[in-house]
């Protein structure tokens, strides 16, 4: 567990610094036809959000946890991989832009809490995918960094995509 833990706190710990060391381009990369990089953020991190939904579902489900306990179809377990591919995917055209154009900003606490939460994020990723292959961990450890990696992706949604929803309208491009 131990081994798990301390290569979530290295990756979250790596894009910090980076994020907070290197020098911001304040330019956006690429927005993948949307309008500018915001909106980028927002519709991507929506889409993952969908997938992360998906995510929790069929762990749900996976771990007997759904009401009324339905059976578990063969399909399950690619569904829960596949959907948790592509929504972490997802997340790093978002991710990069963030870094490499943003960096960790500091200036509001909405941005200091979406520049850790974001860091964390793929801190407890990069957790759960050892966890994933590590032997000999507790039975409550894999729900719970899942659990952590969905916080976290929530905590990074509200104070992004909800935020610039919730201020400027939904902008379809």
């Amino acid at each position: 567990m131990a081994t798990v833990l301390l290569v979530g706190a290295v990756v979250a710990l790596s894009l910090g610094l980076y994020a907070r060391l290197h020098t911001a381009s304040h330019q956006t990369i690429f927005t993948l036809g949307f309008s500018g990089l915001l909106q980028m953020k927002a519709w991507l991190t929506t889409a993952a959000f969908f997938f992360i939904l998906i995510q929790l579902v069929s762990a749900l489900w996976t771990w007997d946890r759904l009401p009324g306990k339905p059976r578990q179809p063969s399909w399950l377990g690619n569904l829960h991989r596949w959907s948790g591919s592509i929504g972490f995917s997802l997340t790093l055209p978002v991710a990069f832009n963030c870094i490499w154009s943003l960096g960790f900003v500091t200036t509001t606490l909405r941005v200091l809490v979406h520049s850790v939460a974001g860091c964390l994020f793929y801190g407890a990723y990069a957790a759960k995918m050892v966890g994933l292959r590590a032997r000999g961990l507790p039975g409550w450890a894999l729900p719970v960094l899942g659990g952590t990696v969905f916080a976290l992706f929530l905590t990074l949604w509200l104070t992004a995509a909800l935020w610039l929803f919730t201020r400027h309208g939904i902008p379809l491009t």
